[in-house]
């Protein structure tokens, strides 16, 4: 065949020849990307319907708490536009490196592996400028890639909202335990908050349980408690949704001074009110079973 002729031709002769390179391309990537998530056994993705809840925060110290339980844990970062979890664990400008087989995550306190986006990008303060078919294609390699051994637990901190992004690793990991929903206590939060549950049930992704965060601050002087962005919204919410509740969070100090210090603040100061609410809202993680 002439494929010189036409433009159609020759386009219609490219994809002759590229479409079963590149079916068997995807084949090889979905055996892959079963083969690495049957090595975990739980996958805990941490949603929310806004950012600025304090997602990520969450999202590193229910890994850290379970890791602080004895289970072997990894924290995978999704966030293409804010991934946080490098400045959250003080890795930022980490090397990744690959193994023999596949990347290597980062090793972090009690044995945890990390990877995260923010860990691909040369320079920390550039935009991802990036169309959705090419931030799927990272994520799958991501999934596929990493060489992540045997884990109990799976933390994924996704990017805010419903987007591709979201959608994406949901439907990439279809035998996923369930999602932990973070909200801040006042309207404006709980109403998108209400979609990211609407998402998971369209998915069919098992709501683990809703955490209220940043409610109530305690005083550190007369310790009283200032509802500062009103108290109980996420756990009504909640209710009237039809999932489990998990925990307030309150606004704690130490936790800003923690986080910008790298350091997990469940792990520094177990013994404040809000790291015994992070080792509270795990218990219904730490009994699941199956898999």
């Amino acid at each position: 065949m002439d494929c010189g002729k036409h433009d159609g031709e020759t386009q219609g002769c490219q994809g002759q020849h590229k479409g079963p390179d590149k079916k068997l391309k995807e084949f090889t990537e979905d055996i892959a990307l079963v083969n690495r998530m049957a090595q975990i056994k739980h996958k805990i993705m941490v949603l929310s319907g806004k950012g600025g809840v304090g997602k990520s925060t969450v999202a590193v110290n229910v890994a850290v708490a379970l890791a602080m339980e004895g289970k072997k844990v990894g924290i995978l970062d999704v966030d293409f536009h804010g991934p946080s979890i490098p400045t959250l664990l003080k890795l930022n400008g980490k090397p990744v490196k690959a193994g023999d087989d596949g990347i290597l995550p980062v090793d972090f306190v009690e044995g945890i592996k990390v990877m995260s986006i923010g860990f691909l990008m040369q320079e920390q303060d550039k935009a991802v400028i990036w169309r959705g078919p090419m931030k799927i294609n990272v994520i799958k390699q991501l999934l596929a890639e990493v060489d992540w051994g045997y884990l109990d637990y799976l933390v994924l901190d996704f990017p805010p909202g419903t987007g591709d992004e979201p959608l994406s690793v949901a439907q990439l990991i279809p035998n996923a335990d369930g999602a932990i929903i973070v909200t801040t206590p006042q309207d404006l939060s709980l109403i998108d908050v209400r979609k990211s549950i609407d998402f998971c049930k369209q998915l069919n992704v098992p709501v683990l349980g809703v955490i209220e965060n940043m409610s109530g601050f305690v005083c550190p002087h007369c310790k009283n408690v200032v509802d500062i962005f009103k108290r109980g919204g996420g756990e009504k919410m909640a209710g009237e949704m039809g999932v489990p509740f998990l925990g307030r969070i309150p606004i704690e100090p130490l936790i800003v001074e923690a986080s910008d210090n790298g350091k997990p603040f469940i792990y520094h100061y177990g013994k404040t009110p809000a790291a015994k609410a992070f080792a509270g809202a795990i218990k219904p993680i730490l009994e699941m079973t199956g898999h």
